[in-house]
């Protein structure tokens, strides 16, 4: 298998992450393989699934090179929801999963973020230190699977703990959660289909796997350094990626946190939506960019005091607005890995 140097030196100019730091693997690889492997022997009723989106066994250049043209949906639970993140008020369990609902203004948010950039107060880590940068995540919709005539999907979601050092080394502990099905039928299809560790109801057995060192690039606080960061030559749908990445990675102080709002003010598309509740039920404010040439919209959702980045949302516009969504539950310093 090609180690990461080699897959860039081979990929060149046409490496799409070669001016980025990548994030480690949520997933290890035999738990990536454990997925890949998941749908059972096709019958002579059932063809073999495909995939909706591909399963990378490397770190590195190819996971963000496939991470980039990936196109991921999320569904709502039939059964009732173990995870312990509510859904949005007024959705159906069992049906394709509400995005989280925002107002009908439509204001360009230029003015509101760099007023809220104007105000933000200490988050709770600003104050403190440590060796780690810690992150507590959940994320819906990596992947998912539809079966070959197209009717049934199942989504996997997992719960991730990061501790990671400046030097790259640290741990990480990953549970995969209940698959999600957007109704019974599916969910029906997939028993049969998935083998029975992927098809198990409830959290699995965590996984904890040792991060190896690497070259992490330090968080800038400059205007400029970070508006290469976030890729804002790109446009708004790019920012809204690298916004994610950043604070699911970083433990970003307050003025750097300004900064990226200020930053995000002057990216022409995104609009201010108000005052939301996110999918963890906590008040919080949000921006949106509409990406009509791919037919996708990226939430952002930001905490209304310190300016947080709690969650980003990756939805189509249309003919049904199914999402994949990502919750920043808890972001610290530690002196050690729990």
């Amino acid at each position: 298998m090609f180690g990461e140097e080699r897959t860039r030196t081979l990929l060149g100019p046409a490496d799409p992450a070669r001016h980025s730091t990548i994030a480690p693997p949520r997933l290890s690889a035999h738990d990536l393989i454990v997925r890949a492997e998941a749908v059972a022997e096709p019958t002579a009723q059932h063809r073999r699934a495909r995939p909706t989106r591909r399963l990378v066994l490397t770190a590195g250049a190819l996971t963000a090179a496939v991470g980039a043209a990936a196109i991921v949906q999320t569904f709502g639970q039939s059964s009732p929801d173990t995870s312990g993140i509510a859904g949005p008020p007024g959705a159906d369990p069992g049906v394709v999963l509400v995005p989280v609902a925002y107002g009908s203004d439509t204001r360009d948010a230029g003015s509101e973020l760099r007023a809220l950039a104007g105000r933000l107060v200490d988050a709770e880590y600003d104050d403190r230190t440590g060796r780690y940068m810690y992150h507590h995540t959940k994320t819906w919709g990596d992947p998912v699977m539809t079966s070959a005539d197209g009717r049934h999907h199942v989504a996997f979601a997992d719960e991730t703990k990061v501790w990671q050092a400046a030097d790259g080394t640290g741990k990480q502990i990953t549970t995969q959660l209940e698959p999600q099905y957007p109704d019974q039928e599916s969910r029906d299809y997939w028993q049969r289909n998935l083998k029975p560790k992927a098809a198990a109801s409830g959290t699995q057995a965590p996984d904890d796997m040792p991060l190896p060192p690497e070259d992490l690039a330090p968080l800038p606080s400059g205007r400029a350094q970070l508006t290469d960061l976030l890729k804002v030559r790109y446009g708004a749908g790019a920012v809204s990626k690298e916004v994610s990445r950043v604070y699911g990675r970083y433990v970003v102080p307050r003025q750097t946190r300004a900064e990226i709002l200020r930053v995000l003010a002057d990216v022409p598309g995104f609009r201010w939506r108000g005052q939301v509740t996110d999918r963890a039920g906590r008040k919080a404010v949000a921006i949106t960019f509409d990406d009509r040439e791919h037919n996708q919209q990226s939430l952002l959702i930001f905490h209304p005091n310190t300016g947080e980045l709690l969650a980003h949302e990756l939805l189509t516009l249309s003919p049904v607005r199914i999402s994949s969504y990502q919750v920043i539950l808890d972001t610290a310093w530690a002196d050690q890995p729990n």
